[in-house]
């Protein structure tokens, strides 16, 4: 089974290449990009594709490594115990099966996403090593070995929010997404708006790789945020003669808050243009 993209994820050839190689060296495949370049959706439509069970864990700012694997409740069982429960005997009851349990169940091989694990405490990818490794973890509560079925694909992603222990990295396939150019950005509209008019494109496009590449901005915008605009623009069938005169004028284009999503970069904005008209003016 190979990964060569879907009909509503437009994957580049490097990206099906590291897909694929990740899974012949079964191997993790630790994907990095800007947000909003696709790498949540990316294991979901892998799963998709080649027909594999789903599972996936995000990770928060408070996630440990434990709860990935299981959770014991102990509030439950006090609750229980309070009231008389019989469960209350057997603590298996109160063992929480996690998403990398669930995984390792699975009668088919699985795809298995542990999404921004950069969110988490610096350890936390260390604290999966012996599990990822062996496929295998340790219930100390019920003492009973859980082992994977078979191995997951298994694809993790990270915002960079913070550098990952050398020990996780020499474990993981990577790759890094790259910011769409103009022309894969064209195939991922379609995609989403088949029946878009190319006026339109062409002109969103010009507004928005303008907004990108606009020195000192804070927050670039992103794919998904190119989308929103554009079922924004949609909505309000606004005409790509709008988009042109903007550009053209130096001034804020409709609906922007899809685009730019804080003051500061919409000031920067402004002021830029503002300069630009003075420019030409003069």
């Amino acid at each position: 089974m190979r990964f060569q993209g879907t009909d509503r994820y437009v994957a580049t050839d490097d990206l099906t290449m590291a897909v694929n190689a990740a899974a012949t060296l079964q191997r993790p495949l630790l994907i990095k990009g800007e947000p909003g370049t696709g790498k949540t959706l990316l294991a979901e439509e892998v799963a998709q594709a080649l027909g594999m069970p789903y599972f996936e864990w995000h990770v928060k700012s408070t996630s440990k490594a434990q709860q990935g694997l299981y959770e014991y409740d102990a509030v439950s069982r006090l609750r229980d115990s309070q009231l008389g429960d019989e469960r209350v005997h057997d603590i298996g009851n109160y063992i929480v099966p996690g998403p990398v349990w669930r995984a390792f169940e699975s009668q088919t091989p699985p795809v298995l996403l542990i999404d921004e694990i950069d969110k988490a405490d610096i350890e936390f990818p260390n604290d999966l090593l012996r599990e990822l490794d062996r496929m295998e973890f340790h219930v100390h509560e019920t003492q009973q070995t859980v082992r994977a079925h078979h191995r997951p694909v298994m694809i993790i992603t990270s915002n960079n929010e913070k550098e990952l222990p050398d020990a996780f990295l020499r474990r993981c396939f990577f790759h890094y997404i790259s910011f769409p150019d103009r022309e894969t950005m064209e195939r991922i509209i379609d995609v989403h708006f088949p029946d878009i008019k190319s006026t339109l494109v062409r002109e969103a496009l010009e507004v928005f790789f303008g907004l990108r590449e606009m020195p000192g901005i804070r927050k670039k915008p992103s794919t998904s945020e190119l989308l929103d605009w554009l079922k924004l623009l949609l909505a309000e069938d606004v005409d790509p003669e709008v988009l042109r005169e903007s550009n053209r004028e130096k001034t804020l284009p409709p609906l922007f808050g899809a685009l730019l999503k804080n003051e500061q970069d919409t000031r920067l904005f402004e002021r830029l243009m503002f300069m630009a008209r003075r420019r030409q003016q003069g």
